[in-house]
């Protein structure tokens, strides 16, 4: 596409024109996405009812998250990870942004951010569907576009033999507060490439963990040892969440010479790390989140240091739920993490947007008491905190 010609594209969107152009997946429609009498055009030359839901593409990044500002950091992060890509994201609209756009369903907004450098001067967003007639095939050259179409849009862009693939389309209603997400169309953008902006997290180096943890937290130590020496006695059974290299682990084992350990990490390179140094005869080592399901159940103790933080409130709630649930009658759940002081001046660990999600002790010890837990808090140091939570019976 030349420049006089995304020129032109600029100009018939703010005329409130129709367009037929290159996408980077196959030959679209666009028309300004506020025009309402352009909007029911794009839809008459499709033949597409207005209660269908469209997408709404823009064609440069920082201006899609400047238009949709109530997004979280979660959520804004992997965005910034996986756009500009042939994805349609499916997101929350609290707001109803751009209501022609949403058919029936102002609560849900697709999204497209396209890489299309040619058109990224273009300084508003599009309405945006495929160039063809509502249950037709898609077109992948500019002749496959419906005559009909094309005789009656104001402006026909040739981009040549597209690829034809569909974009990938992805659920993210859920994925701020919970972390879920589902791919609901197959497409352009393999599962791997999406599953890696969406679950990304600090791929910490194994081997540099304990040193880099240790510079960063000048309490860790003492803080591990606490969590150690408050997780009680007559532990057969314990469940450690976030194992990472495995020194809480280690120090769980030692504590509880009787007591087998299950442990849960979401980082397969952290979990061989620890499988290399804890005792293989009592130690079970699993892939999986904090937002899986848990391993069954009972344990006598569920141990958590330095990762619930990465969840959001309403994500630790229901974790605390379920960890009761996994627990035998009177076992006890130790959270070990960091907390956002009263005092502002007491937040010294750093923190990463997007990544750490810390909470108030008295939100956590809510949370813990609405569960069924009877908590208290043994030990606190500035941002980090130790608190005990014990299971009824």
């Amino acid at each position: 596409m030349s420049a006089e010609q995304a020129g032109t594209f600029e100009r018939c969107m703010a005329v409130g024109g129709v367009a037929v152009f290159p996408a980077d997946t196959v030959y679209g429609l666009a028309c300004d996405v506020h025009n309402r009498v352009a909007v029911e055009r794009l839809y008459a030359l499709k033949g597409r009812r207005m209660d269908k839901p469209s997408a709404v593409m823009f064609f440069d990044l920082e201006m899609a998250l400047a238009a949709l500002p109530e997004l979280g950091e979660r959520t804004r992060g992997s965005l910034e990870r996986l756009l500009p890509a042939a994805v349609t994201l499916l997101l929350p609209n609290p707001e109803g942004r751009f209501p022609l756009a949403c058919g029936q369903d102002g609560a849900t907004l697709g999204v497209r951010v396209p890489a299309l450098p040619d058109l990224a001067a273009v300084k508003w967003p599009v309405l945006q569907s495929s160039a063809n007639l509502a249950g037709g095939p898609e077109a992948v050259r500019l002749a496959e576009v419906p005559e009909s179409i094309q005789r009656r849009a104001d402006m026909v862009i040739d981009g040549g033999e597209l690829p034809g693939l569909a974009s990938t389309v992805v659920d993210l209603r859920r994925y701020e507060d919970w972390g879920e997400w589902e791919i609901v169309r197959p497409g352009a953008v393999s599962v791997d490439r999406v599953s890696a902006a969406l679950e990304w997290q600090f791929h910490f180096d194994p081997d540099s963990y304990s040193e880099m943890i240790r510079g960063d937290i000048a309490d860790y130590d003492r803080f591990q040892d606490e969590l150690a020496q408050v997780s009680g006695s007559w532990v057969r059974r314990m469940l450690k969440l976030g194992t990472g290299t495995g020194e809480t682990a280690r120090r769980l084992l030692e504590r509880h010479p009787g007591a087998e350990l299950v442990g849960i990490d979401e980082n397969p390179a952290m979990l061989e790390a620890a499988r290399s140094r804890l005792p293989a005869e009592r130690v079970s080592l699993h892939v999986s989140r904090l937002e899986d399901p848990l391993p069954a159940g009972p344990f006598d103790l569920v141990a958590s240091a330095l990762c619930v933080h990465h969840l959001r409130g309403p994500a630790k709630r229901d974790l605390f739920g379920r960890v009761i649930a996994a627990l035998a009658p009177g076992g006890r759940f130790v959270l070990a993490d960091l907390v956002v002081p009263a005092d502002p001046d007491d937040a010294v660990t750093s923190l990463s947007p997007g990544f750490d999600h810390p909470s108030t002790l008295d939100e956590q010890l809510r949370w813990l008491e609405e569960a069924g837990f009877d908590a208290r808090v043994s030990w606190q140091h500035r941002d980090l905190a130790v608190v005990v939570a014990d299971a009824p019976g």
